[in-house]
């Protein structure tokens, strides 16, 4: 093998490497994600109880994320925001839940925003989930009923009226 090609070798070598190195970086990138209403400070700050309706809310804000359930007195404004790594869960970064309550006549009375401080992480609690009472296998449910009807003992009603 001669210098020139050992040092294409050595150039092509070098080459992988860079593209590989590179792919393996790009894998570790930051995601960014956006869900729910898009907020725009300006126009959120201009809702006032008193001065605004749910006409000018919805021309101010547009239609809310969600409405209350049981009455359609009150709006609700969801925005998130967040952040994750590769393959890995999104975390949450940001958060403003927005909520506007009318009265009967459709006036404004009260504007509320919370943000992360009120979400909460929940963790699973592994592959089972916990019950109360016996802990019984999969045949053992399936199979376990099998001759306890009407078996002697067994307690329940009977439609036969001549037994005391």
């Amino acid at each position: 093998m001669n210098s020139q090609t050992a040092g294409t070798l050595k150039a092509r070598l070098t080459l992988v490497g860079l593209v590989a190195g590179s792919l393996a970086l790009a894998g570790c990138s930051q995601v960014r994600g956006h869900q729910g209403y898009i907020v725009d400070p300006v126009l959120t700050s201009a809702i006032q109880p008193g001065v605004d309706n749910r006409q000018s809310v919805e021309a101010t804000l547009g239609r809310p994320t969600f409405a209350g359930q049981f009455e359609d007195r009150v709006w609700y404004y969801v925005s998130r925001d967040t952040r994750q790594y590769a393959f890995n869960s999104p975390r949450p970064k940001d958060q403003l839940v927005m909520r506007v309550q009318f009265d009967e006549a459709g006036n404004v009375t009260s504007v509320d925003r919370t943000g992360l401080e009120l979400a909460v992480n929940i963790t699973p609690d592994g592959d089972t989930t916990p019950t109360l009472g016996r802990e019984r296998s999969f045949f053992q449910e399936l199979f376990g009923n099998i001759g306890a009807v009407g078996a002697p003992g067994a307690t329940g009603q009977s439609n036969d009226r001549t037994r005391p």
